[in-house]
């Protein structure tokens, strides 16, 4: 007898094959027959014609902490994910020293955008290195299935300590490196994972570790990643929002062909107002076959709010000529804003020449959206954009948002699309990106930037924005993309598909409901701290090994997830091969 048969669904399989009407029988948590499945189960439920469709594969997140709290790994599940790698951006809490617990902590809480306090009272740190790390995890029933890259950062600290944040590495140091990362992969490390992004601080204000490596150290431990089966390279460069330069492109190039993997990236980005810029960073993106060199960019694929703040300032810290305001307390903050020089040279620094494309979107303030406000007196202000303000005082859009802080004393929270003033030709280089086999859709930062993002949510978004509502795409090219395509970039065994002897990972979505809620605030997270959440509408079902995890948006409590090990769970997928596999393109 079975476990579960799925009947009179319309079943959209994964590979890009039309939908067909189908049962789904499932046994041990794999999908065993397809088609008219004869005989009974112990649970057999009627879709009525709903859609069935693989859970999806979301290769970049950061649940690092939160697994240790939340290890349904919400919002991502209610969303329709089954599957997701963490650890990306060389952000790991393992390989740890005790006397690094502090400085790991803030570096995750500022680049992420994970309160301190959640992880400091959700976590225990009981473990130091990364096998250590693996075996904890292993006692954590999980939702859904986890992988974890290996990350530089936490490498790199923990063999050179506060001088990982200062100075170039010597031989021994770069050689114990390489050994903890050998260490990591060989119990299952799905990768390495690094970045040297100018947005990347830690709880100093610091660069982090790996910005101090040399090309040398990058790419000896790329190599490393080459003796280890089912691994992959992750990489956030310092120049890829502004195209690459040809340091920054080269280095990419050399580790690809140093570990025989596949490097990834994110996430192009799309704006009129530098036309050019999407295809100079997708030419930096060289594959090569015969030099074993495939670089992949992930593109963020629907338009997705972001939610933006200046009492913290994570990004805007970052900006031209605006560090040092975010080093003064609130009070001066305030009055600084009220200087008309000062709020000159801040918009002169988000002007400027050679900004990035982060700068070319946050100057985009007529398009601000005010949806969060104290001051009593300011509440009709929501719902309204600063352009909308401005019009009705009269004022310009900048002046305006200048002068809402000051008025708010910073207590006032913006969003803003990822794609602000969204054209047609904007809407047309999105759909090219999208489908052009060289890009991968994904990005979502699931776990992370919680005060800015639902990613959790980003997949599904991408299924309802280009296929329901834009009408861009079929169901079945969506789906592809954004469950097949994912799980054999990183050759995840039996993710992606709905067919016999594949894991049964699948979701159930009625298309005349389908719908992700406005943000709103949650203090769900250890220490009553706050996150960004939304719901799901229309993601009837979500199952995990044969198991529902989620049934309307409520979950189930059941926890059949598992923790994915590469070579274990993962084939090895070179470039070359990766590159044979766009001909004919998806």
């Amino acid at each position: 007898m079975l476990d579960l048969i799925l009947r009179n669904g319309s079943l959209v399989d994964g590979t890009g094959a039309p939908a067909r009407h189908a049962d789904i029988g499932v046994a041990d948590g794999q999908v065993v027959e397809i088609g008219a499945v004869h005989g009974g189960a112990r649970r057999e439920i009627d879709l009525d014609g709903l859609v069935v469709i693989p859970g999806f594969v979301d290769l970049h997140t950061h649940y690092d902490a939160q697994v240790f709290w939340d290890p349904l790994l919400s919002p991502s599940p209610s969303h329709g994910v089954t599957t997701v790698i963490s650890g990306n951006c060389g952000l790991t809490l393992a390989p740890m020293k005790p006397e690094n617990q502090d400085f790991a902590v803030r570096l995750l809480a500022n680049v992420e955008g994970i309160p301190v306090d959640a992880i400091t009272s959700g976590v225990d740190f009981g473990w130091e290195t990364f096998p250590e790390l693996m075996s904890r995890l292993d006692a954590i029933p999980l939702g859904i299935n986890l992988g974890l890259m290996v990350g530089h950062s936490a490498i790199r600290r923990h063999v050179m300590g506060p001088a990982a944040s200062a100075d170039h590495a010597t031989g021994e140091q770069l050689e114990d490196m390489c050994r903890i990362l050998d260490e990591a992969l060989s119990v299952g490390g799905f990768g390495f994972s690094t970045a040297t992004a100018p947005t990347h601080r830690d709880g100093d204000g610091c660069l982090t570790p790996p910005n101090f490596a040399t090309a040398q150290e990058f790419i000896a431990l790329s190599q490393v990643c080459g003796k280890y089966p089912g691994t992959a390279l992750e990489f956030i460069a310092r120049t890829s929002q502004q195209g690459f330069d040809e340091a920054d492109t080269e280095l990419m190039a050399n580790m690809s062909s140093a570990a025989n993997r596949i490097l990834n990236w994110n996430t192009p980005v799309i704006n009129k107002e530098d036309p050019t810029l999407h295809l100079r960073q997708l030419a930096a993106g060289r594959m090569d076959e015969a030099s074993n060199v495939c670089i992949v960019p992930m593109m963020m694929s629907q338009n997705n709010p972001l939610y933006y703040d200046l009492h913290r300032g994570y990004v805007h810290r970052t900006l031209p000529g605006w560090g040092w305001l975010f080093e003064l307390d609130l009070a001066a903050r305030v009055e600084a804003l009220r200087d008309p020089g000062v709020r000159q040279k801040l918009r002169e620094g988000l002007e400027g020449p050679s900004v990035s494309s982060t700068c070319i979107r946050l100057r985009r303030w007529e398009s601000y959206e005010v949806v969060a406000v104290d001051p009593p007196a300011m509440q009709d202000l929501k719902g309204k954009t600063i352009g909308d303000i401005a019009r009705a005082r009269g004022t310009d859009a900048y002046t305006t948002w200048m002068d809402l802080l000051v008025e708010s004393q910073f207590d006032i929270g913006y969003a803003i699309a990822f794609y602000p003033g969204e054209d047609r030709w904007v809407t047309e280089t999105r759909k090219e990106f999208l489908s052009d086999p060289r890009v991968l859709v994904g990005a979502s930062d699931s776990g992370a930037h919680m005060d800015m993002l639902v990613g959790g949510s980003s997949a599904l978004r991408t299924l309802i924005e280009w296929v329901y509502q834009r009408q861009e795409f079929s169901l079945e090219a969506m789906v592809h993309l954004l469950t097949d395509v994912p799980a054999r970039l990183y050759g995840l065994e039996g993710k992606g598909r709905i067919q016999a002897g594949c894991a049964a990972d699948l979701v159930v979505l009625n298309p005349e409901h389908l719908g992700v809620s406005p943000m709103r605030v949650a203090r769900d997270l250890p220490a009553d701290s706050p996150r960004l959440l939304s719901s799901a509408t229309g993601v009837e079902r979500v199952v995990v090994g044969g198991t529902e995890v989620y049934v309307n948006d409520v979950a189930t409590g059941e926890m059949p997830g598992k923790l994915l090990r590469s070579g274990r769970d993962s084939r090895t997928v070179t470039p070359r091969e990766w590159i044979r596999s766009l001909q004919p393109a998806r």
